[in-house]
Order: C-alpha cells, then sequence, then structure tokens
C-alpha cells in the first residue's frame, strides 16, 4: 500500500514536469512563473494577458494575442502575410538555417518573428508590429527588417501614427551582414516618417529587447513605452562586466534603470497598455493625412484621416463599381442637398474664400467671420462629398486596411 501511494505521488511529480516542459505547445495546460515559481492555469494566465496572479511578473506574450488585446475587434488587417525568409549564406550549425526556420514556422505558426498590420485602436488607425519571442527568440533577419521598412513606409504613405511593439534577442547571425543592414534600413525609414513626414512614432519595450534592435528602432520612438522589469539593453551583463571589469547594478538593464536614467519615457503594466497607447494617439489623430492620389496641395489639409477611413471603410463594403457610384450618390444628394450650391459657391468664388488675400489685405473680419460661420455649416458633409469623390476617381481603394 505504501509502495503504490510513494508511485502515485512519483507519477505526479512526473506529470507535472511534463506539463511544464510542453507548456508552449498546444496540449500544455500549465506553466511556471519565471519570477516566483508559482504553477498557472495557462487559459487564466492569457485571460490575464500572461502576467503572474501571484507576483505581477510580465511572462512573454505571443505577437497574435498581443493584437488580439490591442486592436479593436475586427479591424485588424494583415500586412505582407507570405514574406519567408530563405537562406542566402546556406548557414549551418548542428541544423541548416532553412530547418531550423522549418522548425519554428511549424511550432509558432508564423512566418517570421513579426506581425505587420493596420487597425483601430478605440477607433483611431495606427500601423502596428509585433515582435515574437517565440520565433527564434524573436531575432531580426532580413524579413523582419523588410516587413518592417514596408509597415513604415505605409504608415507615412497612408498619415498612420506608428507603433512597434519589440520582443527581439538581436540580428539574426545565420543571415551575417544582411541582418545588420536592416539597423540602417529601418532607421532611414523611421527618419522620414518622423521628421519629414511629421508623424508619430511609439516605441514599446518588452522582456527582452537587446542587441541591434536596441540599437536602432527601438530606441528611436517619439514616446519610448516599457513594461515592468522589462530586460532592454545592447551587449550582455557578463560581458559588461568583463569588459569594465566592475560589477554592475542589481537593476542594470531593466525598464526601472533605464526609465531612471532618461532613456524610457513611461513603464505601462500590461492591462493598461492600449490605455496609455489610446491616449496618446488621441492627441495625435487629427494629424493631416498624407494622400497617395493627385488632389490639389491646397484640399490636402481638409482631410482628417480617421475621416477618411471611417468612409473608406463603408465605401468598399460594396462589390461593384455600381454600387459605389451609388453610395457615392446617397453622401452627396441625400444628406445634405440645399448646402450644395454653398457649397459650390465656397469653393470657386473667389469673394468667399476663407484664404482670400485681398480679405486679409483689407482686413474684412466680418467678410472672414460669415466665411467661417457658412464652412462651418457644411464641414463634415464637405468632408465626406471630397473624400468620396476621390475614392470614386481611384482605381486602387483597396488599401489593407
Amino acid at each position: 500500500m505504501i509502495i503504490s501511494i510513494l508511485s502515485w505521488i512519483e507519477d505526479q511529480k512526473k506529470l507535472k514536469i511534463l506539463n511544464y516542459n510542453k507548456s508552449s505547445e498546444p496540449g500544455g495546460l500549465w506553466t511556471r512563473c519565471d519570477n516566483c515559481g508559482t504553477i498557472l492555469y495557462i487559459k487564466h494566465l492569457k485571460e490575464n494577458q500572461c502576467v503572474c496572479f501571484a507576483c505581477g511578473y510580465h511572462l512573454q506574450m505571443s505577437s497574435r494575442e498581443r493584437i488580439k488585446n490591442l486592436i479593436d475587434i475586427g479591424t485588424w488587417r494583415p500586412l505582407d502575410e507570405t514574406l519567408s525568409p530563405c537562406d542566402p549564406l546556406d548557414f549551418c550549425d548542428q541544423k541548416t538555417y532553412g530547418e531550423r526556420l522549418k522548425d519554428a514556422q511549424d511550432r509558432t505558426n508564423l512566418q517570421d518573428a513579426i506581425l505587420t498590420g493596420t487597425g483601430l485602436i478605440d477607433g483611431i488607425p495606427a500601423a502596428l508590429g509585433v515582435m515574437d519571442f517565440s520565433f527564434m527568440g524573436g531575432s531580426m533577419g532580413s524579413v523582419v527588417g523588410e516587413k518592417i521598412t514596408r509597415l513604415i513606409e505605409y504608415a507615412t504613405r497612408e498619415g498612420y501614427i506608428l507603433i512597434l511593439i519589440c520582443a527581439s534577442g538581436g540580428a539574426r547571425m545565420q543571415e551575417g551582414i544582411l541582418s545588420l543592414m536592416q539597423m540602417a534600413k529601418i532607421s532611414s525609414a523611421l527618419q522620414i516618417h518622423q521628421s519629414a513626414a511629421n508623424l508619430l512614432y511609439l516605441s514599446v519595450l518588452t522582456s527582452p529587447t537587446t542587441g541591434g534592435v536596441t540599437a536602432s528602432f527601438a530606441m528611436l520612438g517619439d514616446l519610448i513605452f516599457a513594461e515592468p522589469n522589462a530586460l532592454v539593453g545592447f551587449a550582455g551583463r557578463r560581458v559588461i562586466e568583463q569588459t569594465l571589469q566592475e560589477k554592475l547594478p542589481e537593476n542594470f538593464q531593466t525598464a526601472e534603470y533605464l526609465l531612471d536614467h532618461g532613456l524610457c519615457d513611461l513603464i505601462i503594466p500590461r492591462s493598461f497598455l492600449k490605455q496609455a497607447l489610446s491616449e496618446t494617439i488621441t492627441l495625435y489623430k487629427d494629424t493631416t493625412f498624407k494622400k497617395r492620389g493627385i488632389l490639389p496641395a491646397n484640399l490636402q489639409n481638409q482631410f482628417d484621416f480617421l475621416t477618411e477611413e471611417k468612409i473608406r471603410r463603408k465605401y468598399n463594403q460594396h462589390k461593384n463599381s455600381e454600387n459605389k457610384k451609388a453610395l457615392f450618390k446617397k453622401i452627396q444628394f441625400e444628406k445634405l442637398p440645399n448646402q450644395l450650391s454653398l457649397l459650390n459657391k465656397f469653393l470657386y468664388d473667389p469673394s468667399t474664400k476663407i484664404f482670400d488675400e485681398i480679405v486679409f489685405k483689407n482686413k474684412d473680419f466680418e467678410a472672414i467671420s460669415s466665411t467661417y460661420e457658412e464652412y462651418e455649416q457644411f464641414s463634415s458633409i464637405y468632408r465626406e462629398i471630397l473624400i468620396s469623390l476621390h475614392l470614386l476617381l481611384r482605381e486602387d481603394i483597396g488599401h489593407s486596411l
């Protein structure tokens, strides 16, 4: 009897170890907190955004789960889903690079270590890139760099706020110099997005963010957020200690250490990240939409990209051109039929133009005030008509968003 009880206890121990080792597989039910060692039920852990119930430690989170928690339901539109890495150097160690890629793709159901796309965060369009540490340590290869660069260029062209969530061990050694060049490529695209287009870029540092990712786009954000106790650094702790020949502080290369030394702006618990991002981008949501069409320059400043996005989504629900034309007619003629003459007068009569030089030179404030009052009367429908007309005339209205 005693032997059977001991055998049962031993079997239970083995079962716990088995569940722990298989926690990353679909069949695993339990995992262990990396910080306090508490056994956690995976289903409940995911419902709590992979934050330990016992100590509040932020465990690693998949890119799909992050997107699910950040993006409004039904608004996510992925970009460049089919991009997949190759083996340009025929790299081989214990296994070939191709075999490692296939294993990682089968295990994670990802093409590479990042998912990019666009979606709405509390109703505001944004371009989002989320790195996944479970795919070869989130290492940055040529495909990761290319997808991030394309996302930045898309956000720049369409006038979107850019958000990158970083989780990486650095540049991918199996691709050599091709992975290192991604640092410069991404940084140059960000320079255009931030400086030339004057658009917002938010960087979110999660654990771990190290190596070439830290040395490039992770630290280039207009605002840099970080999760609590996130490991953020360039070289490893032991390498730095051996090089400097001195003992480093206990909290070295943590988010709190970076905050104390001015290298990040805010530490945000994962459960509040969407709220923090939403409140931040709300301040920038009226950024002038960067048009990709042939609209006159003097009309571009009339576009609010959130307004355009809402109208375009409604517009693209219709499959054929007849429905599109019908929708355009509905927007144009049914909403404000009595205002079309006023709209025409406002657009083509020089005496009613807001920025007419003669009006300003004569300081005719009464005329200016009257013009603004007229403009306010049909401002919203004016935008809808103009946007709908622009979409009707364009062939490439089917953006990824």
